[in-house]
Protein backbone atom coordinates (compact mmCIF):
# COMPACT_ATOMS: atom_id res chain seq x y z
CA UNK A 1 0.00 0.00 0.00
CA UNK A 2 1.13 3.44 -0.97
CA UNK A 3 2.25 5.29 2.33
CA UNK A 4 0.52 9.02 2.94
CA UNK A 5 -0.31 11.87 5.03
CA UNK A 6 -3.61 13.10 5.98
CA UNK A 7 -5.92 16.20 7.19
CA UNK A 8 -9.56 15.09 8.98
CA UNK A 9 -11.26 17.96 9.48
CA UNK A 10 -14.76 17.90 11.41
CA UNK A 11 -17.01 19.47 9.37
CA UNK A 12 -18.95 21.30 12.61
CA UNK A 13 -18.41 24.83 10.97
CA UNK A 14 -16.54 26.76 8.41
CA UNK A 15 -12.13 26.04 8.98
CA UNK A 16 -10.50 29.12 10.55
CA UNK A 17 -7.11 29.90 9.99
CA UNK A 18 -5.37 27.40 12.47
CA UNK A 19 -7.13 24.94 10.99
CA UNK A 20 -5.80 25.64 7.56
CA UNK A 21 -2.27 26.67 9.07
CA UNK A 22 -2.36 22.95 10.18
CA UNK A 23 -3.68 21.50 6.18
CA UNK A 24 -0.99 22.86 5.03
CA UNK A 25 1.65 21.56 7.24
CA UNK A 26 0.20 18.68 6.50
CA UNK A 27 0.09 18.63 2.99
CA UNK A 28 3.81 19.67 3.36
CA UNK A 29 5.32 17.30 5.51
CA UNK A 30 3.30 14.73 3.15
CA UNK A 31 4.65 16.09 -0.21
CA UNK A 32 8.07 16.86 1.07
CA UNK A 33 8.05 12.68 1.65
CA UNK A 34 6.72 11.52 -1.50
CA UNK A 35 3.32 10.65 0.24
CA UNK A 36 -0.02 10.98 -0.74
CA UNK A 37 -1.85 13.12 0.85
CA UNK A 38 -5.26 12.25 1.60
CA UNK A 39 -8.44 13.93 3.02
CA UNK A 40 -10.92 12.14 5.50
CA UNK A 41 -14.04 13.49 6.61
CA UNK A 42 -14.81 12.60 10.48
CA UNK A 43 -18.41 13.37 11.00
CA UNK A 44 -19.53 10.81 13.27
CA UNK A 45 -20.65 13.20 15.90
CA UNK A 46 -20.36 17.07 14.90
CA UNK A 47 -21.50 17.79 11.22
CA UNK A 48 -23.30 20.89 10.49
CA UNK A 49 -25.63 21.35 7.15
CA UNK A 50 -22.99 22.49 4.32
CA UNK A 51 -20.24 22.45 6.65
CA UNK A 52 -18.24 20.01 4.58
CA UNK A 53 -18.26 21.80 1.07
CA UNK A 54 -17.54 24.82 2.39
CA UNK A 55 -14.55 23.40 4.00
CA UNK A 56 -13.06 21.75 1.07
CA UNK A 57 -14.02 25.11 -0.44
CA UNK A 58 -11.34 27.33 1.40
CA UNK A 59 -8.90 24.18 1.76
CA UNK A 60 -9.03 24.23 -2.61
CA UNK A 61 -9.05 27.89 -2.25
CA UNK A 62 -5.26 28.05 -0.04
CA UNK A 63 -4.08 25.66 -2.59
CA UNK A 64 -4.63 22.36 -1.20
CA UNK A 65 -5.13 19.38 -3.28
CA UNK A 66 -5.44 15.89 -2.62
CA UNK A 67 -4.97 12.28 -4.28
CA UNK A 68 -8.63 10.54 -4.43
CA UNK A 69 -12.05 11.15 -2.88
CA UNK A 70 -12.34 12.29 0.62
CA UNK A 71 -13.90 9.20 2.83
CA UNK A 72 -16.48 9.86 5.33
CA UNK A 73 -16.50 7.81 8.68
CA UNK A 74 -19.97 7.68 8.73
CA UNK A 75 -19.63 5.47 5.83
CA UNK A 76 -17.28 3.19 7.75
CA UNK A 77 -19.17 1.55 10.39
CA UNK A 78 -18.84 -2.05 9.48
CA UNK A 79 -15.02 -1.50 9.61
CA UNK A 80 -15.67 -0.49 13.08
CA UNK A 81 -17.99 -2.83 13.90
CA UNK A 82 -15.24 -5.42 12.77
CA UNK A 83 -12.19 -3.93 14.35
CA UNK A 84 -14.36 -3.88 18.19
CA UNK A 85 -15.60 -7.54 17.51
CA UNK A 86 -12.00 -8.43 17.43
CA UNK A 87 -10.98 -6.67 20.11
CA UNK A 88 -14.15 -8.25 22.24
CA UNK A 89 -13.19 -11.87 20.89
CA UNK A 90 -9.75 -11.47 22.66
CA UNK A 91 -10.70 -10.49 25.42
CA UNK A 92 -10.11 -7.03 25.50
CA UNK A 93 -13.51 -4.93 25.70
CA UNK A 94 -15.73 -4.65 28.31
CA UNK A 95 -19.29 -2.95 28.97
CA UNK A 96 -19.17 0.43 31.16
CA UNK A 97 -22.12 2.06 32.57
CA UNK A 98 -20.42 5.00 34.13
CA UNK A 99 -21.74 9.23 33.66
CA UNK A 100 -18.95 11.30 32.99
CA UNK A 101 -20.27 12.51 36.37
CA UNK A 102 -19.56 9.45 38.20
CA UNK A 103 -16.44 9.12 36.67
CA UNK A 104 -15.20 13.07 37.38
CA UNK A 105 -16.26 11.85 41.47
CA UNK A 106 -15.04 8.56 41.91
CA UNK A 107 -12.15 7.86 43.68
CA UNK A 108 -8.48 6.75 41.75
CA UNK A 109 -7.56 3.39 41.75
CA UNK A 110 -4.51 3.09 43.87
CA UNK A 111 -1.05 3.82 41.80
CA UNK A 112 -3.65 5.11 38.82
CA UNK A 113 -2.06 7.51 36.48
CA UNK A 114 -3.99 11.02 36.82
CA UNK A 115 -7.10 11.55 34.46
CA UNK A 116 -7.01 7.87 34.12
CA UNK A 117 -10.63 5.87 34.04
CA UNK A 118 -10.60 4.37 37.70
CA UNK A 119 -11.64 1.29 36.44
CA UNK A 120 -15.02 1.37 38.21
CA UNK A 121 -17.06 -1.56 35.69
CA UNK A 122 -14.00 -3.52 34.85
CA UNK A 123 -14.69 -6.30 36.79
CA UNK A 124 -18.75 -6.23 36.98
CA UNK A 125 -20.00 -9.75 37.39
CA UNK A 126 -22.29 -10.84 34.81
CA UNK A 127 -24.95 -10.42 37.47
CA UNK A 128 -23.93 -6.69 38.24
CA UNK A 129 -23.57 -6.25 34.16
CA UNK A 130 -27.07 -7.35 34.19
CA UNK A 131 -28.74 -5.01 36.80
CA UNK A 132 -26.95 -2.37 35.11
CA UNK A 133 -28.36 -2.42 31.59
CA UNK A 134 -31.83 -2.41 32.97
CA UNK A 135 -31.25 1.13 33.57
CA UNK A 136 -29.02 2.60 30.98
CA UNK A 137 -26.84 1.72 27.88
CA UNK A 138 -23.49 0.90 28.23
CA UNK A 139 -20.36 2.07 26.49
CA UNK A 140 -17.82 -0.37 25.61
CA UNK A 141 -14.04 0.39 26.63
CA UNK A 142 -10.84 -1.08 26.39
CA UNK A 143 -9.26 -3.51 28.74
CA UNK A 144 -5.86 -2.48 28.62
CA UNK A 145 -2.97 -4.10 30.20
CA UNK A 146 -0.85 -1.22 30.31
CA UNK A 147 -0.83 2.30 31.93
CA UNK A 148 1.49 4.27 29.36
CA UNK A 149 2.94 4.19 26.27
CA UNK A 150 6.08 6.16 24.90
CA UNK A 151 5.28 7.63 21.57
CA UNK A 152 8.27 9.14 19.17
CA UNK A 153 7.16 12.44 17.70
CA UNK A 154 9.16 14.18 14.79
CA UNK A 155 8.65 17.66 16.96
CA UNK A 156 8.28 16.82 20.67
CA UNK A 157 11.00 13.88 20.41
CA UNK A 158 10.26 10.65 22.68
CA UNK A 159 6.46 11.43 24.69
CA UNK A 160 4.87 9.41 27.27
CA UNK A 161 1.54 9.56 28.39
CA UNK A 162 -1.42 7.39 30.14
CA UNK A 163 -3.01 5.26 28.44
CA UNK A 164 -6.08 3.71 30.59
CA UNK A 165 -9.35 1.77 29.81
CA UNK A 166 -10.65 4.42 27.20
CA UNK A 167 -14.03 4.59 25.22
CA UNK A 168 -13.99 2.88 21.93
CA UNK A 169 -18.01 3.03 21.34
CA UNK A 170 -20.13 5.38 23.74
CA UNK A 171 -23.18 4.28 24.95
CA UNK A 172 -25.31 5.65 22.12
CA UNK A 173 -23.73 3.26 19.63
CA UNK A 174 -21.57 5.84 17.85
CA UNK A 175 -17.76 4.91 17.63
CA UNK A 176 -15.56 7.00 19.74
CA UNK A 177 -12.82 8.83 18.25
CA UNK A 178 -9.61 6.78 19.33
CA UNK A 179 -11.33 3.53 17.79
CA UNK A 180 -12.21 5.89 14.36
CA UNK A 181 -9.11 6.96 14.22
CA UNK A 182 -6.81 3.91 14.54
CA UNK A 183 -9.18 1.95 12.03
CA UNK A 184 -8.85 4.86 9.43
CA UNK A 185 -5.20 5.52 9.42
CA UNK A 186 -4.63 1.90 9.02
CA UNK A 187 -7.09 1.62 6.52
CA UNK A 188 -6.03 3.78 4.17
CA UNK A 189 -2.35 3.54 4.59
CA UNK A 190 -1.75 6.68 6.66
CA UNK A 191 1.97 5.85 8.32
CA UNK A 192 2.31 9.86 9.02
CA UNK A 193 0.13 11.87 11.23
CA UNK A 194 0.45 15.60 11.14
CA UNK A 195 -2.04 17.45 13.44
CA UNK A 196 -2.18 20.08 16.39
CA UNK A 197 -0.20 19.44 19.50
CA UNK A 198 -2.92 19.63 21.38
CA UNK A 199 -4.28 16.09 20.13
CA UNK A 200 -0.83 14.95 21.66
CA UNK A 201 -1.98 13.53 24.81
CA UNK A 202 -4.12 10.79 22.66
CA UNK A 203 -1.51 9.66 20.76
CA UNK A 204 -0.39 6.94 22.70
CA UNK A 205 -4.04 5.49 23.47
CA UNK A 206 -3.81 5.36 20.30
CA UNK A 207 -0.41 3.86 19.26
CA UNK A 208 -1.04 1.57 21.89
CA UNK A 209 -4.60 0.62 20.14
CA UNK A 210 -2.64 0.02 16.73
CA UNK A 211 -0.82 -2.36 18.24
CA UNK A 212 -3.16 -4.52 19.63
CA UNK A 213 -5.02 -4.64 16.04
CA UNK A 214 -1.76 -5.07 14.93
CA UNK A 215 -1.30 -2.17 12.64
CA UNK A 216 2.05 -0.27 12.22
CA UNK A 217 2.05 2.87 14.03
CA UNK A 218 2.54 6.09 12.31
CA UNK A 219 5.31 8.72 12.25
CA UNK A 220 3.51 11.58 14.39
CA UNK A 221 4.38 15.05 14.06
CA UNK A 222 2.34 17.12 16.41
CA UNK A 223 2.61 20.85 15.56
CA UNK A 224 1.59 23.96 17.42
CA UNK A 225 -1.55 25.50 17.57
CA UNK A 226 -2.49 28.97 16.24
CA UNK A 227 -3.74 31.11 19.38
CA UNK A 228 -5.97 34.30 19.71
CA UNK A 229 -3.64 37.54 21.50
CA UNK A 230 -4.63 35.97 25.45
CA UNK A 231 -2.50 33.01 24.49
CA UNK A 232 -5.80 30.54 23.87
CA UNK A 233 -6.41 28.22 21.09
CA UNK A 234 -8.14 30.50 18.12
CA UNK A 235 -11.77 30.34 17.70
CA UNK A 236 -14.61 31.76 15.80
CA UNK A 237 -15.43 34.01 18.51
CA UNK A 238 -12.21 35.70 18.11
CA UNK A 239 -13.58 37.91 14.80
CA UNK A 240 -12.41 37.40 11.43
CA UNK A 241 -10.80 34.19 11.54
CA UNK A 242 -12.51 32.08 8.42
CA UNK A 243 -11.20 32.84 4.92
CA UNK A 244 -15.02 33.92 4.08
CA UNK A 245 -15.30 36.55 7.02
CA UNK A 246 -11.27 37.71 6.01
CA UNK A 247 -12.62 38.39 2.17
CA UNK A 248 -14.81 40.91 3.87
CA UNK A 249 -12.70 42.96 5.42
CA UNK A 250 -10.36 42.85 2.26
CA UNK A 251 -8.05 39.85 2.69
CA UNK A 252 -8.26 37.26 0.00
CA UNK A 253 -7.49 33.85 0.33
CA UNK A 254 -3.84 33.91 -1.48
CA UNK A 255 -2.86 36.28 0.84
CA UNK A 256 -4.09 34.06 3.87
CA UNK A 257 -2.11 31.42 2.22
CA UNK A 258 0.81 33.41 2.13
CA UNK A 259 0.74 34.71 5.92
CA UNK A 260 0.76 31.53 6.57
CA UNK A 261 3.55 30.40 4.67
CA UNK A 262 5.34 33.15 6.52
CA UNK A 263 4.49 32.23 9.88
CA UNK A 264 6.15 29.21 9.26
CA UNK A 265 9.52 30.89 7.50
CA UNK A 266 8.33 29.49 3.96
CA UNK A 267 8.17 32.22 0.79
CA UNK A 268 5.16 32.73 -0.77
CA UNK A 269 3.00 31.97 -3.63
CA UNK A 270 1.72 28.24 -4.35
CA UNK A 271 2.35 25.98 -1.79
CA UNK A 272 4.48 24.51 -4.74
CA UNK A 273 7.34 26.54 -4.48
CA UNK A 274 7.77 26.03 -0.42
CA UNK A 275 8.18 22.29 -0.50
CA UNK A 276 12.30 23.06 -1.60
CA UNK A 277 12.60 25.25 1.65
CA UNK A 278 10.46 23.07 3.89
CA UNK A 279 12.29 21.49 6.65
CA UNK A 280 10.65 20.15 9.66
CA UNK A 281 13.50 20.65 12.20
CA UNK A 282 13.41 24.34 11.09
CA UNK A 283 9.83 24.83 12.26
CA UNK A 284 8.81 27.25 14.65
CA UNK A 285 7.88 25.91 17.61
CA UNK A 286 6.20 27.90 19.47
CA UNK A 287 2.27 28.94 18.83
CA UNK A 288 1.43 31.48 16.74
CA UNK A 289 -0.60 34.13 17.69
CA UNK A 290 -3.59 35.84 14.80
CA UNK A 291 -4.48 38.67 13.84
CA UNK A 292 -1.03 40.25 13.61
CA UNK A 293 0.20 42.02 16.83
CA UNK A 294 -0.07 45.24 14.62
CA UNK A 295 -1.36 46.55 11.64
CA UNK A 296 0.87 46.01 8.55
CA UNK A 297 2.77 43.47 11.00
CA UNK A 298 2.58 39.43 10.71
CA UNK A 299 3.65 37.11 13.31
CA UNK A 300 7.34 35.13 12.16
CA UNK A 301 6.24 32.84 14.85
Amino acid sequence: MTSAGRFAPSPSGELHVGNLRTAILAWLFARSTGRQFLLRVEDLDRARAGAEAAQLRDLTAVGLEWDGEPIRQTDRSPVYDSALGRLTAAGLTYECFCTRREIQEAPSAPHAPQGAYPGTCRNLSPAEREIRRASRPAATRLRADVEHRTVQDLLHGSYTGVVDDFVLRRNDGVTAYNLAVVVDDADQGIDQVVRGDDLLPSTPRQAYLASLLGHPVPEYAHVPLVVNHDGARLAKRDGAVTLADLAAVGQPAEEVRDTILESLRLPPGPLVNALASFDPLALPREPWVWPPLAPGRRNSG
